[in-house]
């Protein structure tokens, strides 16, 4: 009987495997010939030149791991390093926007920027502690009406709603809230204060709630997902105990994914902490602080960018820099609260032992 390695060409399943420095210095050449390429013909286009660099790595990899390794592993490198150039390719825009948010805010990053308003600041100086407090208040705000909310929707679709038409119901309008234009959720919520309160040219907690029609669907269905993985031995050995699913819920369902819900909150926050249109209509627009979410208008981050970007003054550059000042402490905030959030999920994660 022929075995499998008797019918397999020779070399195609154990073949020679190339050393290590062949693929960086594979990756070394087709960049000097990607940039000298790049120089003859484009200019010194560097796109141009990581494309070429790219392309010819990838075919110069190809034929080196068809020649000694064979078609198996020369397809797993191809795989590998495709990969590895879309995952790059995804990082550029990120790394490029952090780039200019830092080499373009840093001028303006000073003690006179997070200790200043723009009250009676028309050309250089002033600063946006009063965006900075509005953005933290209305956000937080907004985070204390979406995360009970959510939560609590959450805990039903998962743990009551199964087979349920209510359920359903509820599903179907969290995903399109999902998709809900932000500018709606500022004149919804223009609009319900002004049923309430009546005229007015905006306020803090207009803002936040707003900002909490956004963040419910996005708490909804991450909180949703992560309650579903739960596994449901934990759920059934503590009914065999005796406990009330209540009380199940509360002590172990939520504890066992409260660091994905923690996480899944960052997230809910970070998609919403950059808004600038419900923020314009809802929460209004202001040069000065102001500490009170339930009156007068309330300045926040992303519109003191815009207004600063949209409309400068004379002497355009102060206002940029102050614009990319306030987008790179944007920027700051969200990478402070994300580390918030992973020190709390790794706090109360459920401990396990070996």
């Amino acid at each position: 009987m022929t075995t499998i390695s008797q019918s397999m060409a020779p070399g195609q399943l154990t073949a020679g495997r190339l050393p290590k420095v062949v693929v960086p210095a594979l990756l070394v050449g087709a960049a000097l010939l990607g940039v000298a390429v790049s120089l003859l013909v484009g200019g010194g286009n560097m796109a141009l030149a990581a494309v070429l660099a790219y392309l010819t790595f990838l075919v110069a990899v190809e034929i080196a791991a068809r020649i000694v390794e064979g078609a198996r592993q020369a397809a797993d490198r191809r795989a590998t390093n495709l990969i590895v150039g879309a995952f790059v390719l995804a990082l550029l825009p990120l790394g490029s926007v952090t780039w200019e948010a830092v080499s373009k805010g840093a001028a303006r990053f000073d003690v006179t920027f997070f200790t200043y308003s723009m009250r009676n600041v028309v050309g250089a100086g002033g600063g946006a502690v009063h965006a900075i407090v509005g953005t933290l208040l209305v956000t937080g705000m907004a985070t204390l009406i979406s995360v009970p909310i959510g939560l609590l929707t959450a805990v039903y679709l998962s743990e009551y709603g199964a087979k349920n038409r209510l359920a359903k119901a509820i599903t179907f309008f969290v995903d399109v809230m999902t998709g809900v234009p932000s500018i709606v959720a500022g004149l919804f919520a223009y609009a319900l204060m002004t049923l309430i309160i009546g005229p007015n040219n905006g306020f803090g907690f207009a803002g936040s709630i707003a900002l909490s029609v956004l963040m419910i669907p996005v708490v909804v269905r991450s909180s949703e997902e992560l309650l579903r993985l739960v596994p449901n031995e934990l759920r059934e050995a503590s009914y065999a105990l005796g406990v009330p699913k209540w009380l199940t819920i509360t002590r172990v369902v939520i504890p066992t994914a409260i660091s994905g819900i923690v996480s899944g909150v960052i997230l809910a926050v970070a998609r919403v902490i950059g808004e600038t249109a419900p923020l314009l209509v809802a929460a209004g627009f202001t040069a000065s602080l102001n500490n009170n979410l339930f009156a007068n208008p309330m300045m926040t981050l992303p519109v003191f960018v815009y207004d600063a970007y949209a409309h400068p003054g004379v002497d355009v550059q102060v206002y940029l820099d102050r614009a990319w000042a306030g987008a790179l402490t944007l920027i700051a905030i969200v990478m402070l609260l994300n580390l918030i959030g992973r020190l709390v999920a790794r706090r109360f994660a459920p401990k396990t032992g070996n």
